[in-house]
């Protein structure tokens, strides 16, 4: 048995249930003996009783009981062949304690509605020499693409975890936009409010951005910052984008884009054709020889190693739809800095 814990919720797990944000952590809890353990009292988030489909928000501590320890793991889920070449041409950089993946858009980090096929279930293509998957340490959306931090020991994903709940990693997306933003280097500093979407199990939920002065008054609002510097344009009609998350919210890059006039491309749920932009109405579908795949990649990536403490620095290349629109517009990474936000002139 383990004693109590406190654990802080990090960024990349903000707005999830307790019980699924629980049971990642934790597998061998069930779900059983989480309603147990809200019932009882014994499990706590910020000294205050919750239900099992809590949500969390980012910097909350949630109070974890002796838990029974994880029995001895037995990996027998079978990943075809075809699926384990897949996930393992996405690696990027493996060494001991971590492996970091370049994640396709379209494939989910974990199972949800609907998603039979996401790189948790993958993850035991990915052992090696080991006796056990690697864990995930954070999320990107299932449409983003990019760098994607996996622990392969239990030490490794507690570090990691750690680096990325206290902000001490240095992410940096890459977008196209629609429009030219103006100025070319600012911040955006709108709230972030979900609405529940239509259907029973509030499918087409999505954020909506609330005025800074207007978030103490709003209900369920929370402060959001991005920061974003352009690039590259293509005569005032697209831009490449650099944008970094300074908080962590759902959706936050997209939604912030897209209320400031410059949606992502490809970007249905924040970018249609009939939202007011400064993309001459064309919204995140720009159309032609363009893909309409959501155009945001997490390019890069500075954290701690979780044993050696050396900086590790991580860049992915752009998935396909991307490089496809990069080279029809003439964009080449040679040609910006590799962190615009801090003069980096090394390209």
């Amino acid at each position: 048995m383990s004693g109590v814990q406190h654990i802080t919720v990090g960024d990349e797990d903000g707005d999830q249930r307790l019980d699924r944000w629980l049971r990642r952590i934790f597998p061998q809890v069930s779900q059983g003996q989480i309603e147990k353990m809200c019932r009882k009292g014994d499990l706590r988030v910020d000294k205050g009783r919750v239900k099992a489909n809590t949500r969390l928000d980012v910097g909350q501590v949630v109070r974890i009981p002796p838990l029974p320890d994880a029995p001895a793991p037995q990996y027998t889920r079978q990943v075809s062949r075809a699926d384990a070449e897949m996930i393992q041409s996405c690696v990027i950089y493996r060494d001991a304690d971590v492996i970091v993946l370049n994640k396709p858009s379209g494939l989910a980090v974990q199972g949800g509605s609907g998603q039979a096929r996401h790189v948790d279930g993958l993850a035991s293509a990915l052992m090696y020499e080991r006796d056990e998957p690697p864990r995930l340490v954070h999320r990107l959306d299932k449409d983003t693409s990019g760098v994607l931090v996996l622990a392969r020991t239990r030490p490794a994903a507690a570090a990691l975890t750690a680096s990325f709940r206290h902000r001490e990693t240095r992410k940096i997306y890459w977008a196209a936009v629609a429009g030219s933003p103006l100025p070319r280097k600012g911040t955006i500093k709108f709230g972030l409010v979900k609405a529940g979407g239509r259907g029973a199990a509030g499918e087409g939920e999505k954020m909506h951005c609330v005025h800074p002065r207007a978030i103490a008054e709003t209900e369920g609002a929370k402060r959001a910052h991005t920061d974003y510097a352009v690039l590259e344009t293509a005569g005032g009609r697209m831009s490449w984008a650099a944008l970094v998350p300074i908080t962590g919210r759902t959706h936050q890059l997209r939604a912030h884009m897209a209320e400031i006039g410059h949606p992502i491309l490809g970007d249905g749920k924040y970018g249609g054709s009939g939202q007011e932009n400064l993309g001459d109405g064309w919204g995140a579908g720009i159309g032609g020889d363009v893909s309409r795949g959501l155009h945001l990649h997490a390019r890069s990536l500075v954290i701690e190693h979780p044993t050696s403490k050396a900086q590790l620095s991580l860049t992915a290349p752009l998935s396909s739809h991307m490089q496809d629109t990069w080279d029809l517009m003439g964009w080449s990474p040679a040609d910006v800095p590799n962190d615009p936000f801090y003069g980096d002139e090394d390209g």
